[in-house]
């Protein structure tokens, strides 16, 4: 990778980190009346995008960006728990999705590791829930258990399942336009090395 490619990378890895910062600051939604403290908010997206794009280590790049941005700022009130559960939760479905799916491509293996992604982070946020919650909430661990079935897995399966099915629409949509840029680049890099 040239000095060029990486600098496109870094600088579409950062609009990516800002985009989710402005989507979570532009979207919550409540999705179960049962928790109303659990909102939805697609700032997942862009981090998807992320891995799909560059690969496992990237998305959790930006993972980290984006949970300690969101931890000190409007998300301040859960403090260094929200930053931890956040980066596991959301670091878990980018790593699955970056492991699995092929870079910037878009085929059955892409899908796969979207849904791969997503019941990852459902699985990995039953023991968070289990340890940290009880910590941010202050209610026992008994009763933090009798909320994973009717509370936090639904919530969790509907929030990663919406962030997954519009990563992979906007990443089927995004992808030809970026291998045709990749392609007048190649073309032009060659004019270059001829001359």
């Amino acid at each position: 990778m040239n000095i060029y490619d990486k600098t496109t990378k870094l600088c579409i890895m950062g609009m990516l980190s800002a985009l989710s910062i402005v989507l979570v600051l532009l979207v919550r939604i409540p999705i179960l009346p049962e928790a109303p403290y659990l909102e939805y908010d697609p700032a997942d997206i862009p981090i998807l995008i992320t891995s799909y794009l560059y690969g496992p280590i990237s998305g959790l790049a930006v993972t980290l960006i984006v949970c300690i941005l969101q931890g000190i700022t409007f998300s301040s009130g859960s403090g260094i728990i929200g930053i931890i559960m956040h980066f596991f939760a959301t670091g878990a479905m980018c790593m699955t999705v970056g492991l699995i799916a092929e870079k910037s491509k878009f085929n059955f293996r892409t899908i796969a590791a979207g849904i791969a992604g997503g019941i990852m982070m459902i699985l990995i946020m039953v023991p968070l829930n289990m340890i940290f919650t009880p910590l941010y909430t202050g209610m026992s661990t008994k009763d933090i258990a009798k909320l994973i079935l009717p509370v936090f897995i639904p919530f969790n399966g509907i929030k990663s399942g919406i962030n997954v099915t519009a990563t992979l629409i906007v990443y089927a949509a995004i992808l030809p336009v970026l291998n045709i840029r990749k392609k007048k680049e190649s073309v032009t890099d060659k004019e270059i090395e001829t001359e």
